[in-house]
């Protein structure tokens, strides 16, 4: 069984125990789970469902692995041609990981 979600304006092909990395978003005090809500499409026992846009009443439920990790360093480079000009800036992306518990359809 597998289920299509969005978060974030992002789609994720998810199933039961897929670890993955969502955006940061503002938790609970002592919040352990997270629901997903905008299911796309799921493939279970039943068939296939395409939702329009979404399926209704399905949920994907998720425990919080890491609270707070952090993806790769990026680095940005401006520069301007003969004026003297460089700037090096790093960036990282902050995300909350996530394991799949439940699909329910």
């Amino acid at each position: 069984m597998y289920a299509v979600i969005e978060d974030s304006g992002q789609q994720f092909r998810v199933q039961e125990g897929d670890v993955l990395e969502v955006d940061l978003r503002e938790l609970a005090e002592g919040q352990t789970e997270v629901e997903f809500n905008r299911v796309l499409l799921v493939n279970g026992e039943s068939g296939l469902n395409v939702g329009t846009p979404v399926v209704e009443g399905a949920k994907v439920l998720a425990e919080i692995v890491d609270p707070m990790s952090k993806g790769p360093k990026v680095f940005i480079s401006q520069f301007r041609r003969r004026k003297d000009y460089r700037r090096r800036i790093g960036h990282r992306q902050k995300f909350i990981q996530v394991r799949v518990t439940k699909i329910v359809a």
